[in-house]
């Protein structure tokens, strides 16, 4: 195989491919008039192929004006183009031309006529932001004269750049070049591989930007910095075509468990993900912020799972829940699988450190079991020990042993690490497997089996039984409450945003972070939803937990955004680099660094929850009144400042429309806590609030887009600015409220989803839409009485919870995946707060 058939099948396997070119003398022969250019058919077609595959992008980047490349490029899937040698990139404005470019741009096009006219065969071409000089068709003598020539302009239009082609010499007012514009490209796409075809002077500098994942292939003789050739325009084509071959392979080949088939099991300290195969791919312990002794999710089998399923099994199996609970079935055929994590004997509210994943299998047929954990994500050697019909895990810092009386290991050695494998043969009688975490004993369990599922059952079914279910999507709305139950820590109260760390929000790319935290804002909001369904206590407990974080803050005005299920301070965010991450998408990262940043959108949640307790008659606590005292110290010492946001942006603070709003909640709802302890309002807090209410009504709304925006100043949309209608802030008989809703629909919104936003957040690649933001469209269509419309989009928001009911952070509606972490608490709170919200409406309009 030749270096360059090499690369391809390589540059075939990268999780996010672009395929870059120039175009004349690369996708279009080199012709005397340039007007006369055209792509050659084999190219167009194998760039059409390219394009038409999954997370595999195209770009032409040409010294021709974008409008002219855009007449010679079909329109096609994937395809962005840079013109101008990258200063005009398809869907960004370019900069404006200096008046002083202009100027000389004017000038210097007289200058290049006078010249042309005295060298037969040469002509200029005047571009949108350059003049080129044409020398191909010229005479030799002529010709060199003509360069001497031109060459003595450099100087005397210094405003200028003087750039040397194939036979062409070009002035452009940019110092922008195509490595620029390759480099913008993959960022937005989020390219984890590129290759960049050029014949040209000027893709030398394409070339230099690629890096040592990518390939630079140089078209026809001469020096290059490019590692690879091909001999002509016709190679080009039939090079682009095998790239497509090997492309479609690979794609075929790869199989990727969608993450919302996955389904959950939880014991309120930590959480489980089994997938439709009956393999168990992820697990942390002892806590759901521990490191993972199981993590195929994000690595692959070689960072751990737990197998169950029948040998000759030709397809996954169908998953559901026992009614109402987390107790999960599998079934094949002929073989049935149960899950669960054991909540028996009020295990879900002690100490995190005793845990007992339990699995039952009863078939029919030969069973296949690969039991194969790997210590903290599988950097720690693990060893496995059999004795006493049992396998204990050596190595591990808590004592861990699988009890499986009667079942016959083998013990294979993968690596450092062992896995242990077994079949189990036909049986009218369920087999047991018990994974202890926290202790070594591997006797019988003094209760049985049924009697801890029972109890397990009885745990999640009767707490769901409490709740007062709406009409819109129940069931749905049932699964979602059990989610956040899920998520919530039993022993401190604390609730996490979600199960996982780093599944990403942009496949393949580096959107991926650790969301195995509480952040005091995500759980406000899933306690409130809660309430919404008839359910307190669970808001109760956090605010125990909210009152001992603050407690130990150094002020509540410093109340960080994020921090551990048991009210620690986040450590440093760090890299596990021996991972490949789900679909490639590296790295997989422990921690969040986020939790070092200002969200002053923190102090609203946690007091609206306390008033929607005020609000249902719960009695509010002296601690609980002293936390929203201290939540409006809080608002009104920093409400001014710039902050992250709520979209934790890793770049500058600005003047956050939602963080301004959020601000105006916590004085708005603390009213209400006041009215309940004291009986009255609070003079003070009344001028704090339209004081706060004026600022983001006169620097919030933006006239050029119709909108209020993300901050003050910006022309950006932003979903979360839709608050400002739902917290009350505006009237919604404001135009301004109407206008702003839609524009979040219009320019936001991607069939099923909404986006969070579309500006440029310095990271690469472009995420799916957030189902939170879908959630508040769906509830600001109701403000405006826009029933019909609201119910339509909850019914496609709903279509996209996976098998089981989980819903991940986002959905990617090009292609038709969900992304993020999974489940995600946002997620579901938003579904039961819209299903609530679009039963109520409905069933205020039957009146």
């Amino acid at each position: 195989m030749s270096d360059l058939h090499r690369r391809l099948e390589e540059l075939a396997r990268t999780p996010v491919l672009l395929v870059a070119s120039d175009f004349d003398g690369t996708l279009a022969p080199i012709v005397t008039d340039p007007d006369d250019a055209a792509a050659t058919t084999t190219a167009m077609a194998a760039f059409r192929r390219l394009g038409a595959l999954a997370h595999t992008h195209l770009a032409v980047i040409s010294g021709r004006g974008l409008e002219d490349l855009s007449s010679r490029v079909p329109d096609m899937s994937g395809m962005t183009l840079a013109g101008s040698h990258g200063a005009e990139v398809q869907g960004t404005a370019p900069a404006p031309l200096t008046s002083d470019a202009e100027r000389s741009l004017s000038l210097l096009a007289a200058e290049l006529r006078s010249i042309a006219e005295g060298c037969a065969g040469a002509h200029i071409e005047e571009k949108p932001r350059s003049i080129a000089f044409h020398f191909r068709a010229a005479r030799s003598p002529d010709a060199w004269q003509t360069i001497h020539a031109l060459a003595g302009l450099r100087e005397r239009f210094p405003s200028l750049t003087m750039r040397e082609g194939s036979m062409v010499i070009e002035f452009v007012a940019d110092t922008v070049n195509k490595g620029d514009a390759l480099r913008t490209i993959r960022r937005q796409v989020g390219a984890t591989g590129v290759i960049f075809i050029g014949d040209d002077l000027t893709d030398e500098d394409a070339f230099n930007a690629l890096t040592m994942a990518d390939a630079g292939v140089k078209v026809g003789p001469g020096p290059s910095t490019a590692s690879l050739t091909v001999g002509g325009v016709d190679e080009v084509g039939s090079m682009l075509a095998r790239l497509a071959d090997a492309r479609a392979a690979w794609l075929s080949e790869r199989v990727l468990e969608p993450i919302q088939s996955n389904a959950l099991l939880s014991d309120q300290r930590t959480v489980a993900l089994v997938n439709p195969t009956g393999r168990l791919v992820w697990l942390c312990l002892p806590r759901v912020d521990s490191p993972a002794l199981f993590a195929e999710l994000v690595d692959g089998p070689g960072a751990g799972f737990f197998e169950i399923a029948p040998v000759d099994a030709a397809a996954p199996g169908e998953q559901q829940y026992e009614e109402d609970s987390m107790i999960l079935r599998t079934s094949w055929p002929e073989c049935s699988l149960v899950d669960y994590l054991d909540c028996a004997g009020g295990r879900a509210f002690q100490r995190a450190g005793r845990s007992d994943l339990v699995r039952v299998v009863k078939s029919s047929v030969p069973v296949r079991v690969r039991f194969a954990p790997r210590l903290d994500f599988g950097r720690a050697e693990t060893r496995l020990i059999a004795r006493d019909g049992a396998l204990e895990i050596e190595g591990a810092t808590d004592p861990a042993v699988l009890c499986a009386p009667g079942v016959a290991w083998t013990l294979v050695e993968d690596g450092r690490h062992q896995t242990a494998e077994a079949v189990i043969a036909p049986s009218a009688e369920a087999t047991v497997f018990e994974l202890r975490y926290g202790t070594g004993n591997p006797r019988v369990h003094p209760h049985e089996e049924s009697r801890r599922r029972r109890e397990t059952h009885g745990f999640w079914s009767s707490w769901v039984k409490s709740l007062t279910i709406p009409p819109v999507q129940s069931a749905l709305v049932r699964r979602s409450a059990l989610v956040l139950r899920a998520l919530c820590h039993g022993p401190s109260g604390a609730i996490a945003a979600a199960a996982t760390t780093s599944l990403p929000e942009h496949l393949g790319g580096v959107r991926n972070w650790d969301y195995r935290f509480c952040w005091p804002r995500d759980a406000a909001l899933a306690a409130a939803a809660l309430i919404r369904l008839g359910n307190t206590g669970t808001a109760m407990r956090f605010l125990d937990w909210m009152l001992g974080v603050v407690d130990h803050c150094e002020s509540p005005d410093r109340l960080r955004p994020i921090y551990t299920v048991s009210g620690a301070d986040l450590g440093p965010e760090a890299e596990i680099s021996e991972l490949a991450g789900y679909g490639g998408s590296r790295p997989v990262r422990i921690g969040n660094a986020a939790a070092q940043q200002v969200q002053l959108d923190v102090f609203g949640p946690i007091v609206d929850l306390i008033a929607s307790l005020a609000e249902r008659g719960a009695p509010i606590s002296p601690d609980q009144w002293r936390l929203t005292r201290a939540m409006v110290n809080a608002v009104e010492t920093r409400w001014q400042e710039a902050d992250n946001g709520i979209w934790e942006i890793r770049g500058p603070r600005r003047h956050h429309v939602h963080s301004r709003v959020m601000c105006f909640q916590t004085i708005e709802r603390a009213q209400v806590v006041h009215e309940a302890v004291v009986g009255r309002t609070n003079e003070g807090w009344s001028h704090l609030r339209e004081a706060i209410r004026e600022d983001v009504l006169t620097h919030g709304f933006n006239e050029d887009a119709g909108a209020f925006t993300s901050s003050y100043g910006s022309i950006d949309l932003d979903a979360a600015v839709l608050q400002i209608g739902l917290t009350g802030l505006i009237d919604r008989s404001d135009p301004r409220w109407a206008r702003t809703v839609d524009a979040v629909d219009r320019g936001l919104r991607r069939g099923p989803v909404v986006d969070r936003y579309r500006f440029d957040d310095q990271l690469p690649g472009r995420e799916g839409g957030f189902h939170i933001c879908t959630g508040w469209l769906i509830e600001s269509f109701l403000t405006l009485g826009r029933q019909r419309e609201a119910e339509a989009l909850l019914d496609d928001f709903a279509a996209l919870a996976g098998p089981t009911g989980g819903l991940a952070e986002q959905y990617d509606p090009a292609y038709r995946i969900a992304l993020g972490n999974y489940p995600q608490a946002y997620s579901h709170l938003a579904l039961i707060n819209a299903a609530v919200a679009v039963g109520a409406s409905a069933s205020a309009a039957s009146r």
